[in-house]
């Protein structure tokens, strides 16, 4: 017996079936950038450097973002001296529908 399995479209939220799925997608992408960026330091320094709470902080680290908005997490990349830039683009013809995607350069 073969084994059964489904290709991901990439994005897990919309492999779930889950609302909002390309958001949820960009807020996690968005998420790791700040994580690996304050990965050497304590919640508490993060949470001073980033003008949040250390539970706010802890949240952000699990992945518990529903009190995060997409603005906010930019918010925060910029207050990690990160530049943010938003490029917009016509979607890819093999593409069947355009989409948010986030690069860490």
């Amino acid at each position: 017996m073969k084994d059964k399995y489904t290709l991901s479209s990439g994005n897990v939220f919309e492999d779930l079936g889950l609302p909002k799925a390309e958001e949820r997608q960009t807020k996690a992408d968005i998420a790791i950038l700040i994580n690996a960026i304050i990965s050497d330091k304590t919640q508490e320094q993060a949470a001073e450097i980033l003008g949040i709470s250390q539970p706010q902080i802890s949240d952000l680290s699990r992945g518990k973002l529903k009190h995060f908005s997409v603005e906010r997490l930019f918010e925060l990349l910029i207050k990690l001296g990160r530049n943010v830039q938003i490029v917009v683009s016509e979607a890819d013809k093999k593409e069947k529908l355009a989409h948010i995607e986030v690069i860490a350069a």
